[in-house]
């Protein structure tokens, strides 16, 4: 069993049976339950997807009654199947020993948006084909702290005038040592006019950070 996996079956021990923002649905006497094991989930971070199962009250509201008298030994009658876009995995069920009915599917996220969830196979002989909706996996750059700063990144503007200035006078030595004619003249005014260019390009690129 590999390191993470160790520690989502931890938190899933000491998760309570029903979190917020699970989807729940019904198959024949049988109520399903799914969420994000960690919550807000982020793309690029080991999560895992929690099934619960338990029976079906009928004389309660499907959301109300909530989880209980777990419905064991589905480990084998019952797989996951994550769904972003076109791409698709079919995710095998682990059971968490400590709460009977309760099951993960462990998986890392890498991308951000809204995936699909089918729960597949058949409870006791109840045919399932679910197809459930567990909350949005959200995008890592938003939680990141402190953000980065983009004007940080690289040389700061007076280094790169700097830098160009002392290329404009080397290219400057170049053209005067060629001669004074009006061809090498209008040589150097074409140099000067590109460093004058490039000099201000930096400052607006850098303006615009």
């Amino acid at each position: 069993m590999r390191p993470w996996h160790v520690a989502v079956l931890a938190a899933l021990a000491l998760a309570p049976a029903a979190a917020h923002a699970h989807t729940v649905d019904a198959v024949g006497g049988y109520r399903v339950e799914i969420g994000w094991l960690n919550s807000p989930v982020v793309a690029g971070e080991a999560n895992g997807i929690v099934l619960l199962v338990s029976p079906l009250d009928r004389d309660a509201d499907l959301i109300d009654q909530g989880f209980n008298e777990g419905i064991t030994g589905l480990r084998k009658t019952l797989k996951m199947q994550l769904v972003l876009g076109e791409q698709s995995v079919t995710l095998p069920l682990t059971v968490v020993q400590e709460v009977p009915g309760k099951y993960y599917a462990a998986v890392n996220p890498s991308e951000s948006g809204y995936y699909q969830a089918n729960v597949l196979g058949d409870i006791r002989g109840t045919p399932v084909n679910l197809s459930m909706h567990p909350p949005k996996v959200g995008d890592a750059g938003v939680l990141v702290f402190p953000p980065p700063d983009p004007a940080g990144d690289g040389p700061d503007l007076a280094s790169e005038v700097a830098g160009l200035s002392s290329e404009i006078q080397e290219l400057r030595g170049i053209v005067e040592g060629m001669g004074t004619g009006a061809p090498d003249a209008s040589y150097a005014g074409i140099a000067a006019g590109a460093a004058g260019l490039g000099v201000a390009a930096i400052a607006l690129a850098r303006s615009r950070r």
